[in-house]
């Protein structure tokens, strides 16, 4: 199977943007973030370890990175909004890349153990709802 061939039975929702030093496999395949649903994002990951990843990391793997990305969400904001200054290192790190990459990584672990974030944040958000209903309209410290 060619390159384009094996791109076009993965996917149709996706368009070229890039291409690679490599050719056809190093292609950037993405739909604009603005119109993707959960799940499709969830495949576009998954379509994103297949073609570039070779393999998803395993799970204790990827939880470690989750935790060193979640750090690096905490460096960024102790600096932007917090009290610590910047060091030279950290001045060219960008919030929303960083908040991508945690995003990425929770998708390859939802991935890998099988689970539809879609229905997951549904079933979250309802259970929310039941036990907060009221409780932080309530809260006198959020007035």
């Amino acid at each position: 199977m060619t390159g384009i061939e094996e791109l076009n039975s993965i996917s149709t929702f996706y368009s070229p943007l890039e291409k690679g030093a490599r050719g056809i496999d190093s292609m950037k395949y993405i739909k604009p973030m603005s119109e993707l649903t959960i799940k499709q994002t969830q495949k576009n990951v998954d379509d994103w370890i297949k073609l570039h990843g070779v393999r998803y990391f395993s799970e204790l793997t990827n939880m470690a990175i989750l935790t060193e990305e979640v750090g690096e969400v905490a460096r960024i904001i102790a600096r932007e909004y917090g009290e610590q200054s910047f060091k030279k290192k950290d001045k060219e790190k960008e919030l929303a890349d960083e908040l991508a990459d945690v995003l990425f990584v929770l998708i390859c672990l939802a991935n890998q153990t099988g689970i539809d974030l879609n229905k997951a944040l549904e079933k979250n958000l309802e259970k929310k709802t039941k036990r907060d209903k009221t409780r932080h309209k309530k809260n006198k410290k959020l007035k």
